[in-house]
This record gives C-alpha cells, sequence and structure tokens, in this order.
C-alpha cells in the first residue's frame, strides 16, 4: 500500500514537471519575438535620436557659418563705403568750386583756352556714357603735354525742374567729370575749377527736345598759363558755395 502510493506521489511530481517545463518553454517562445522586437525598437530609436543630433549639430554649425560669413561681408562692404565716401570726400574737398574763374584765380588774363569738351547727359542723370567717356579720353591726350594749366569744368541743366534741384544736379555732373579724368589720368585735383551753373546758362532753346538735350551738359575747358607760373587762388577769393548754390 505504501509502495502504491509512493508510485503515485512519483508520478504526480514528474507530471507537475514535465507541465512547468511546457509553460515556461511555451511563454518563451510567445514572449521571445517581442523582446526582440522591442530590442530592435529601442536600437532605431537610438539610432534616429544619433541622427537627429548629428543633422541638428550640422545645421547649428551651417547656420554659425553663415551668420559670420554675413557679418564678415556686411563689415567690408562698410569699410569699403566707407573708403570710398572718404576718397570722395577728399577730391570734393581739394578742387576748386567757384562762381567764376576770375573770383579764384589770380592772374586769369595770361591763360589761353588750348582745348575744350563737351559731353551730354541723360535726363537727371549725372552718369557718363561710353560715348561721353570716349570723348573725356580723346581730350585728356593733350594733358600730358600741357604745362602750369587748369581745367575749367562748367556743369549745366535743361530749365525742368526748381533751381535749387538743377544747381545740384549740374554740379553733379561736374563731379562725375573730375571723377573720370583724376582717377583715369591722374589730374592733380587742385587743377579743376569747378562752376555749377545749373540752368543759368541756356546754350540752346529749352523749347526743344535736342535744345534740352545740349543744356544738360558738361564742358571741359583746358586753360594754359602763358606766363608759366602755376595757378593761384586770388588773395580775395570768397569761400567756396555750399552745396545747391554754385
Amino acid at each position: 500500500m505504501k509502495t502504491s502510493n509512493g508510485l503515485l506521489i512519483a508520478a504526480a511530481v514528474a507530471l507537475v514537471g514535465v507541465t512547468g517545463c511546457a509553460s515556461k518553454n511555451y511563454v518563451k517562445s510567445q514572449t521571445a519575438p517581442i523582446v526582440e522586437h522591442t530590442n530592435t525598437l529601442d536600437q532605431k530609436t537610438a539610432e534616429n535620436n544619433r541622427n537627429l543630433h548629428d543633422v541638428d549639430d550640422r545645421a547649428t554649425a551651417g547656420i554659425k557659418q553663415a551668420q559670420t560669413a554675413a557679418e564678415s561681408a556686411a563689415q567690408n562692404a562698410q569699410n569699403a563705403g566707407k573708403a570710398a565716401g572718404d576718397a570722395s570726400t577728399a577730391a570734393n574737398d581739394a578742387v576748386h568750386r567757384a562762381d567764376s574763374l576770375d573770383s579764384v584765380v589770380k592772374g586769369l588774363d595770361n591763360y589761353k583756352s588750348m582745348a575744350n569738351v563737351t559731353v551730354t547727359f541723360g535726363f537727371d542723370k549725372a552718369t557718363l556714357s561710353k560715348d561721353d567717356q570716349a570723348q573725356l579720353d580723346q581730350f585728356a591726350q593733350q594733358l600730358a603735354s600741357a604745362k602750369s594749366y587748369i581745367l575749367e569744368v562748367t556743369g549745366g541743366t535743361d530749365s525742368t525742374g526748381s533751381a535749387a534741384y538743377n544747381y545740384d544736379l549740374s554740379n553733379r555732373r561736374a563731379d562725375a567729370v573730375v571723377q573720370y579724368l583724376a582717377s583715369k589720368y591722374g589730374v592733380a585735383a587742385h587743377r579743376f575749377y569747378l562752376i555749377g551753373i545749373g540752368k543759368d546758362k541756356e546754350v540752346a532753346p529749352n523749347t526743344t527736345a535736342e535744345g534740352r538735350k545740349q543744356n544738360r551738359r558738361v564742358e571741359v575747358q583746358l586753360l594754359s598759363n602763358m606766363g608759366g607760373g602755376q595757378a593761384t587762388p586770388a588773395a580775395t577769393a570768397p569761400a567756396a558755395p555750399g552745396p545747391g548754390s554754385n
């Protein structure tokens, strides 16, 4: 009797063991794919995070580089603009501006006109065309052999617009000619005598388009001192008028 009971107990224990192993194997078989899938997702998430960080780092570096380049370009442009402005101011300060040559040049009677050229401008324009530059180039060939000379540069306009605006425009046109001759041919600033007459003195009737075109002009006259002396401002010369009045 005891032997039979022992066998039954042993069989029951064996059955429980078999059942327990089967259950564990089943659970393991069911959860293994889930665990593997979870691990894969974790790896992809980590990889995506690394990629996002890389993209963010590259974007930040690119933005910083672009900002640096933009700041550098802006600084260079500012420096170039300041240099150009300083050069223009220096040139404008050095040239003589007057209502007439008689008021600034002593012994003007000793000067003789050697050559002249006239260039015209578009309506409300103060920039030289290629044709204007070609005419000034031809005129400038005579400067190399000229002695003790001055250049009378007279700017004019047509009758359109106010007197104040045209005085300023005529000066800007004369300045354009001065800057061209000075920069290309090395003409010293003190040799220029600028006279802005606005619309005061017309060379043709302003009632026609052709007449107005002729009045939108700058006349350059080469005057040589026959006495051989350099041009000198007169002792009683008035101060150069301000913009818009000369």
